[in-house]
């Protein structure tokens, strides 16, 4: 008996779980993953100080009971300001790096599917990766100006590329296979052929790029910050917040070691959910 659409995806994805069960440290990444989202979430809710209140009569106190993670120069509690800094951190990585697949997709599927094009978009592509990313990145926001917007539109642009290569190789195999043909015969357009056919059968890798994607983007945005080309102080950005605290580093080391733990705990856990899910998808496993 045959197997509906529906049913075929419900179960491609039921393997693709059961498969990524099977993984310890990816599990521990996506357990990672959801409760830092649930913090950023709920952080209102769970920061027991306000994040910008500034208590000069409290200022460098060691993690304790009433400050788990101490607080810094001026007073303000550092626990607080980790949690609500997850919220920054998980709209820079979600949000930019969304753009930037979206955009990668699209030039990566167009230079695979119409040959014309292809030359001139994989050649802008190769010039933009031949530039180290973050190198890339400072150029752009030092030409632009210091600010948020500037340096989301770096980070956009540094991360197309990987998208787009993924996108294109994926394309150009699945368009010679037969249900394309057969998709081109009753008089499919090229544009319905490339967004109904194609790319729900090259996701899977796109998947996984994205999921690397988010991490890498969250470790540029903080070094951008750290050195002081990113986001601007007072937020509880991560990156800014490890800046801030080097200063002190010597004598109060944890200002900078907790949001710096932070960073490493989320993106070790993307890294680690991205390498399962590619463990997970790729067909060779099955």
């Amino acid at each position: 008996m045959f197997k509906s659409k529906k049913q075929r995806k419900k179960t491609l994805i039921y393997e693709i779980w059961k498969r990524l069960k099977r993984n310890r440290m990816a599990v521990i990444g996506l357990i990672t993953m959801l409760l830092v989202i649930i913090i950023a979430i709920l952080a209102p809710l769970l920061i027991p100080y306000d994040y910008a209140a500034q208590n000069y009569e409290d200022t460098f106190v060691f993690p304790n009971t009433q400050h788990l993670f101490g607080t810094d120069n001026f007073g303000r509690d550092i626990f607080s300001r980790i949690l609500y800094g997850s919220r920054y951190t998980l709209i820079i990585g979600i949000g930019f790096i969304s753009v930037a697949s979206l955009v990668g997709i699209m030039l990566g599927s167009f230079a695979a599917y119409f040959n014309k094009v292809d030359n001139l978009i994989m050649r802008t592509i190769d010039v933009v990766m031949g530039i180290p990313n973050f190198m890339l990145a400072i150029s752009i926001i030092v030409a632009l100006g210091n600010n948020m917007k500037n340096m989301m539109i770096a980070l956009i642009i540094t991360s197309v590329p990987a998208f787009a290569r993924v996108a294109r190789a994926q394309v150009l195999t699945i368009k010679e296979q037969e249900f394309i043909e057969a998709a081109r015969s009753l008089g499919a357009s090229d544009l319905r052929i490339l967004v109904r056919h194609i790319l729900p059968n090259a996701i899977s890798p796109l998947i996984v790029q994205y999921t690397l994607g988010v991490g890498n983007v969250i470790l540029y945005a903080a070094s951008l910050s750290f050195i002081g080309l990113g986001i601007k102080a007072p937020t509880p950005e991560w990156g800014l917040m490890i800046s801030e605290g080097r200063t002190y580093l010597r004598d109060y080391w944890y200002i900078s070691i907790f949001p710096g733990l932070a960073i490493i705990c989320t993106t070790y856990a993307l890294n680690m959910l991205g390498d399962g899910l590619r463990d997970a998808i790729d067909p060779r496993l099955k």
